[in-house]
């Protein structure tokens, strides 16, 4: 107890965002590879190229949805964290890959931003320009409206980051039960601050087990990442749901009742 009381405290003197379990089958040589890789460098290209541990297989998402479009996130070969300013994050251990996904270059796009940014870009690609919509913390909604294109998605983003963070999103979301996990679902603790992660993919062994990737932008605005798993180093970057009430990741902790769902 006094162990897990340590680690808890070391986790969360870390946050500034405005299970353990030990029965996962023993990697193979391919999914060794995930932790042998050059110190910064990725060689894994998308979201689904990111190998899954033996008796594992991702869960078949539909055509066009927000799943399918994540697993199909381009990832960056540098594995660097850099925050808006271009400048190094000064934590880089708690990344698995960065997404190749632009930052800006102000102190906008951070946790629930981030979350709200890969959704507008799926709607966007998809064409749904009319579902593109977040709320602030008194409920004003804010529509994308013509012209749909990349320049003006990206000055109406702007404005969302600034009037909208995790209180507007938790409020705009609604509660998932975690044993129906689907990707595109978020943790997400409202507050000021709170943090914000994405489900950017699950998969699901023959015994019914899941498990799944997690991606974060945090304070100050930063390239969004793939987060490594850090209370089970055999498993990582998968994270699974057995065990405890809690998911811990490298710079939040987070209740397992606190997933919701666009």
């Amino acid at each position: 107890m006094q162990s897990k009381t340590f680690f808890t405290f070391l986790l969360l003197i870390s946050i500034s965002c405005n299970t353990k379990s030990n029965n996962t089958a023993a990697p193979g040589n391919t999914y060794k590879t995930l932790h042998q890789q050059k110190e910064n460098i990725n060689p894994y290209p998308s979201i689904a190229a990111i190998p899954l541990p033996p008796g594992y297989k991702r869960i078949t998402v539909q055509d066009n949805s927000f799943a399918a479009w994540l697993q199909q996130v381009n990832l960056k070969k540098d594995k660097t964290v850099y925050l808006f300013n271009g400048d190094r994050k000064t934590n880089q251990s708690a990344q698995f890959a960065v997404l190749d996904i632009s930052t800006g270059d102000k102190d906008l796009q951070q946790c629930a931003d981030a979350v709200m940014r890969l959704r507008a870009e799926y709607l966007f690609a998809a064409k749904k320009y009319d579902s593109i919509l977040f709320t602030d913390n008194e409920g004003k909604a804010y529509h994308f409206t013509e012209p749909y294109n990349s320049n003006h998605l990206h000055t109406y983003l702007q404005t969302v980051f600034g009037m909208c963070g995790s209180a507007s999103l938790s409020k705009q979301l609604h509660p998932a039960d975690i044993k129906n996990m689907q990707a595109g679902d978020v943790f997400i603790r409202g507050g000021f601050p709170g943090h914000t992660v994405i489900v950017m993919d699950v998969a699901m062994n023959e015994a019914g087990k899941k498990i799944f990737l997690l991606a974060q932008s945090y304070m100050p605005a930063q390239d969004i990442h793939v987060l490594l798993n850090p209370v089970n180093i055999t498993l990582s970057p998968w994270y699974d749901d057995a065990g405890e009430t809690k998911i811990y990741t490298p710079e939040y902790v987070f209740a397992k009742n606190e997933l919701k769902r666009w």
